[in-house]
């Protein structure tokens, strides 16, 4: 068991990594997408998470708007016996909804595709790097537990951006990491 937490953390990876030109929110908010979150469905061509999809969990997701516009994203997800913490910085680009990694990995980018900012986000990330670029779609949630129709929602938009079904997870509720708690 403790040599899969390496490859979970992997795929945590791909999945914060993640293209295709998609159109963003209109209008976007940041200071309403602000706040928490839980992630609970994630489509991806990433090789390692295609590999640890059936072992994940739903991460708690906490976005910070920071000065000039900037993102701080901090994930709470429990892997193994423990709660992981990982946290990253996304830039404003020249589009409200659009964000550009500020880490080593420069092309790495996310958008909001389309939000409430009460109930859900739906949100793109790509990164085009190597032989073969990344692609992950997220559903986020206020609540744990998203209803039928915004899973069936989630399912349509999958082919759009040149995924499949088979690639998708969704990820089962998770006591086991709580806002609040500690993580490594």
């Amino acid at each position: 068991m403790v040599v899969m937490l390496p490859s979970l953390a992997l795929a945590l990876l791909c999945l914060l990594q993640a293209g295709a030109d998609v159109s963003v929110q209109p209008d976007f908010n940041a200071k309403k997408f602000a706040g928490s979150w839980h992630l609970v469905a994630v489509v991806s061509n990433c090789s390692v998470f295609l590999k640890m999809k059936n072992e994940m969990k739903s991460a708690i997701i906490t976005i910070s708007l920071l000065p000039e516009g900037d993102l701080a994203v901090k994930f709470l997800w429990p892997l193994m016996d423990k709660c992981q913490k990982f946290e990253l910085l996304f830039q404003r680009s020249g589009q409200a909804g659009h964000y550009l990694g500020t880490s080593t990995e420069e092309n790495k980018e996310f958008r909001v595709l389309n939000t409430d900012y009460s109930h859900y986000a739906i949100l793109h990330e790509a990164q085009r790097s190597g032989q073969r670029p990344k692609t992950t779609l997220q559903l986020f949630t206020r609540e744990q537990d998203p209803s039928p129709q915004l899973l069936q929602t989630f399912r349509e938009l999958i082919p759009t951006v040149g995924l499949t079904e088979d690639m998708l997870a969704v990820l089962p509720a998770s006591g086991e990491c709580q806002e609040g708690t500690g993580g490594t």
